[in-house]
């Protein structure tokens, strides 16, 4: 089973908001839809593992971090993202790091 984190994007609210819509008008079913959001989590793992190679540094104040269930969470006070040449800075963000290669699922699904 890969993570679910990415159902919580702007593409996956988009695609959770299309799914109820059909099964409200009883064009599709529930067990579809569930269905088709265990593709999508397959699909959005794979295609960031696979497929993204920019980098971005960052720096920041640790303000408090937590392992659980084999997933990181960090929160981070005053952080600076930079990239090449782009720099932004935020107050507060919070990163869920989980371990991309042990999902639990062969990668030749």
């Amino acid at each position: 089973m890969a993570y679910q984190l990415y159902r919580n994007t702007t593409l996956g609210n988009s695609l959770q908001e299309s799914l109820d819509e059909l099964i409200q008008s009883q064009q599709i079913t529930p067990q579809l839809a569930l269905q088709v959001l265990l593709q999508f989590d397959k699909a959005i793992n794979t295609a960031l593992a696979q497929r993204v190679r920019n980098r971005v540094n960052f720096r920041g104040s640790l303000n408090t971090y937590r392992f659980c269930d084999n997933v990181w969470t960090f929160v981070l006070n005053d952080v600076e993202f930079r990239e090449v040449t782009e720099l932004i800075k935020v107050d507060k963000v919070k990163i869920v790091a989980c371990d991309g290669k042990n999902t639990g699922s062969s990668t030749t699904e």
